[in-house]
């Protein structure tokens, strides 16, 4: 098997489209494939899935363990033919969680994206900071994002000639073949009917497939040690996923599998009542965009008010406010929701986001009281009033400020809160809920 990390000098390079137009060009060769995004990112890794027709997962060393994070790589990428790894932001960003540092992990090459416009040989310079930087890192080629013209490229690529750095190719400016973003990054796949055969035909045109499949020689076979699992759970959850909630690390709901899960997926956005299941999660999403057609699903909201009184929910973010009584969109505009907790949910301008330890404050569906569990909040809401009592699931420390809140909600059978817990990285939680 083979590698290679797709990694920016910065957010918004390209490394999303790159990742998924080599992934998409080689699944046209017939190649066994599997995808990975560094860091938290839940939007990526379906565009990467959907491009490669390949599963697709996350490495990310504050979510999970570095040991969980390399027996990951290797358990999913076991009889593949090639793995890309797409970063986050860019690739020394993030400390001992960036993309340079999981491309140490795993001894993988570097292609580093870099977006040409408003660049000429300045984008060489960048490049030869980049390779400098840390010398540990092995910076293999560059690709060029919207580049204006051939000889555009050309410039760049023989400036990159001079300092040693290969160049493998070049995307044009081409509004066909760029994703669409939104505030939470880009727009997210279930909303998004992306071509990705012109991502693909704009790839094997102008990026040299060959040297980069050549970039990497094949890795060494690994003995994982034997996972130590309790006994399976056999049990039935169903996991909202539709346009509205779709923010689900792949391997968190492949943990629940192995320990003998059932998983039912159903829509808050279509379906009439829940199913029946022993539990029940709302992931995150963008409930704020399908705000008034969530409202207008009465049996759907009056199926969750009755059996949030009789079965465990599990609820994250976007799955928070839609348990909230109503969402308030930033023209003012209210939207009654589920009103299984006793908050009004807000949306605001400027985001919430970072990596976050959070401490039980009292036992819950996933922990005892005082367990501190890593996790990640991205959000452009907030819950009010903001009270404690004894309803409050966990005091949360930011980890690159330390500054401390509190938030959540907990009581018997709910979890409410807008942390982002991967359960690869903490199979106790993931047994805990299950039991």
């Amino acid at each position: 098997m083979k590698k290679i990390i797709i990694a920016g000098i910065s957010s918004s390079s390209g490394k999303t489209s790159i990742a998924c137009g080599i992934l998409a060009a080689l699944k046209k060769r017939g190649l066994r494939l599997c995808a990975y995004k560094t860091g938290p990112d839940y939007i990526d890794t379906e565009y990467l899935r959907r491009a490669g027709n390949c599963d697709a997962f996350n490495l990310d060393t504050w979510l999970m363990s570095e040991d969980s994070a390399r027996e990951l790589f290797i358990k999913t990428s076991k009889e593949k033919d090639f793995a890309i790894i797409e970063g986050a932001m860019g690739l020394y960003d993030g400390g001992e969680n960036s993309t340079a540092e999981i491309a140490k992990l795993l001894n993988a090459p570097v292609i580093l994206v870099i977006n040409a416009k408003s660049l000429g040989e300045s984008a060489a310079a960048a490049a030869l900071g980049f390779r400098e930087y840390d010398k540990k890192i092995n910076i293999a080629g560059v690709i060029l994002n919207c580049a204006g013209s051939d000889n555009h490229a050309k410039i760049i690529s023989d400036a990159l000639e001079k300092i040693g750095i290969k160049f493998l190719g070049a995307l044009k400016r081409d509004k066909n073949i760029s994703i669409p973003e939104r505030h939470l990054g880009l727009l997210p796949i279930l909303e998004n009917n992306f071509d990705f055969e012109k991502l693909a035909e704009a790839v094997e045109k102008n990026i040299n497939l060959d040297v980069i499949f050549s970039l990497t020689p094949q890795s060494p076979s690994y003995l994982l040690p034997p996972t130590s699992y309790l006994l399976p759970h056999k049990r039935s959850i169903a996991v909202a996923h539709d346009a509205a909630f779709s923010f689900y690390y792949p391997e968190s709901l492949e943990i629940l599998k192995e320990l003998g899960a059932e998983l039912i997926f159903f829509s808050p956005l279509r379906d009439k009542t829940l199913p029946e299941a022993d539990g029940y999660i709302f992931g995150g999403g963008f409930p704020e965009i399908f705000a008034r057609e969530l409202s207008q699903n009465f049996s759907m909201l009056e199926s969750v008010k009755k059996i949030s009184a009789e079965k465990k929910i599990l609820a994250e973010c976007g799955g928070m406010m839609y348990l909230c009584k109503n969402i308030k969109d930033l023209s003012g505009k209210i939207f009654s929701m589920a009103g299984v907790i006793p908050f009004n949910s807000f949306m605001t301008e400027r985001p919430v986001i970072g990596y976050m330890e959070a401490r039980a404050l009292k036992k819950n569906i996933l922990c005892e009281k005082n367990k501190i569990i890593r996790g990640h909040e991205f959000h452009y809401s907030r819950i009010e009033p903001e009270f404690f009592d004894d309803t409050c699931a966990f005091e949360l420390t930011r980890r690159k400020t330390g500054e401390a809140h509190f938030g959540g909600y907990a009581d018997e059978n709910i979890l409410a809160s807008y942390l982002h817990v991967n359960f690869f990285g903490n199979l106790e939680l993931a047994e805990n809920f299950l039991r």
